[in-house]
């Protein structure tokens, strides 16, 4: 049975989220706007705000839901973690309050996951009282988000793993505590079982950032968040590799799949923030005589806007249910896939549509900085690459379903009407009799 109802308990946490988030973490967005300061733990003055929030959010019991129970967390599901997302988008710091920031949300399932006890005890527990932050670090600048293009390599020696090579756009690197690194170990393997995943401490002898790239919404272009880093013969133990050696993909899916759907689950808040700001401008700003709702163009671009974001919310609903209906054991595994990859390609979209719309819609005032939406426009591009290029995910889809697909069994479509009529006839010879 399909059911869009939620229970009046976890109505009332929503509305609780809700609120909150408005109220307290759009203000931390005010006093603390630098892109980076969220994965800041040295910011004394945001840290001091942050903390008394963070300890009302326990209270809650919503620190860091997106943790099933086998991993210390309250297992909500992903579609209850769908609809918490959606108010947590909203906001910036948000993530960060709720404990649920990327890239350290699936660098926690890993280390869950593949991390030995001293490693979970050293790594995970800080990460999970968010005292450190850490680093995916997986993207090279010679090949992108290619796998195949990766050439940064470990190699064993004695009871070490060596690593050199650089990683592009490494997140947050020069914030971090640790980075997982993706490494080639067997550049001879097959493509899904080339490279393995290591541990890395920043503060290893060999670990160097080259640069701290910005991005569109950062000011200086040499103090981004975004970090190009290189790896000059870092040694670590045999044991900080995470899985067995080739499994460095593997262990990566446990954490791509999650990040992609909750990222779509966020852009449904920030999309829904932008329609709220349309909504408010049309009935505030007269032009030409009139409201600007009153004008058809505005009204077309409102509708478009709630149109989308509705079709796109559905089906990011249904992706968290049919990883639901997996992780209960009723589909099989991958059985979410393509519905992933479907998110990920709308979202840049449906971001960026509502985004541009509510902005022509604020006219000047929109491209200033005196409003969030030119800056929040600039980030859009950003999400057709986090964690993959879109148009790999584009092209992924349309495979997957051309697999399926089965060849015209004859010179025409199987829709050719005049072959189907001529078929139909055969079956019913009669049937056009006495028809005038």
């Amino acid at each position: 049975m399909i059911d869009f109802s939620v229970e009046p308990e976890f109505q009332a946490k929503l509305d609780w989220m809700d609120n909150f988030v408005r109220e307290e973490c759009e203000t931390m967005d005010l006093l603390f706007p630098e892109m980076g300061t969220p994965y800041d733990t040295s910011h004394r003055p945001s840290r001091n705000h942050l903390k008394p929030l963070q300890e009302q959010v326990k209270a809650q019991g919503l620190w860091a839901c997106h943790l099933g129970p086998n991993l210390g967390g309250p297992g909500y599901g992903q579609v209850k973690l769908a609809l918490m997302n959606e108010i947590i988008g909203r906001s910036n710091w948000a993530p960060t309050v709720f404990g649920t920031a990327a890239p350290d949300t699936g660098n926690a399932e890993i280390l869950a996951l593949f991390g030995t006890p001293e490693q979970k005890q050293k790594y995970l527990d800080p990460l999970m009282r968010q005292e450190i932050v850490s680093c995916f670090s997986m993207t090279e600048p010679q090949g992108g988000a290619d796998p195949g293009e990766f050439v940064c390599k470990a190699w064993r020696e004695g009871d070490e793993w060596v690593i050199e090579g650089e990683k592009w756009f490494s997140s947050n690197a020069r914030y971090a505590a640790f980075c997982l690194v993706i490494a080639v170990t067997d550049p001879e393997a097959k493509l899904t079982e080339r490279m393995s995943m290591f541990i890395v401490p920043t503060d290893t002898p060999g670990f160097e950032i080259i640069r701290n790239v910005a991005i569109a919404g950062e000011g200086d272009p040499e103090d981004g968040a975004q970090c190009h880093v290189r790896y000059n013969k870092v040694r670590v133990p045999l044991d900080y590799m995470l899985g067995n050696p080739g499994e460095g993909f593997k262990v990566a899916q446990a954490r791509l799949g999650g990040g992609r759907i909750h990222h779509a689950m966020r852009t449904v808040g920030k999309c829904q923030r932008f329609i709220d700001m349309m909504l408010e401008r049309a009935v505030s700003r007269r032009t030409k005589g009139r409201m600007l709702g009153d004008h058809q163009l505005v009204q077309a671009k409102i509708a478009d806007s709630i149109i989308e974001l509705e079709q796109f919310r559905c089906m990011v609903l249904k992706t968290a249910w049919i990883i639901d209906e997996i992780e209960a054991g009723r589909m099989p595994h991958g059985a979410s896939r393509n519905h992933i990859g479907m998110c990920k390609v709308a979202m840049a979209n449906v971001y960026g549509n509502i985004c541009g719309r509510a902005l022509e819609i604020h006219g000047s005032l929109g491209i200033s900085l005196d409003m969030p939406l030119a800056q929040a426009f600039g980030g859009y591009m950003s999400l057709a690459f986090a964690d993959g290029p879109t148009d790999v995910h584009r092209s992924q889809l349309a495979r997957a379903y051309l697999r399926k697909a089965t060849p015209a069994p004859g010179m025409f479509p199987t829709e050719h009407i005049p072959t189907r009529l001529a078929e139909a006839l055969k079956r019913y010879p009669n049937a056009r009799e006495n028809w005038s």
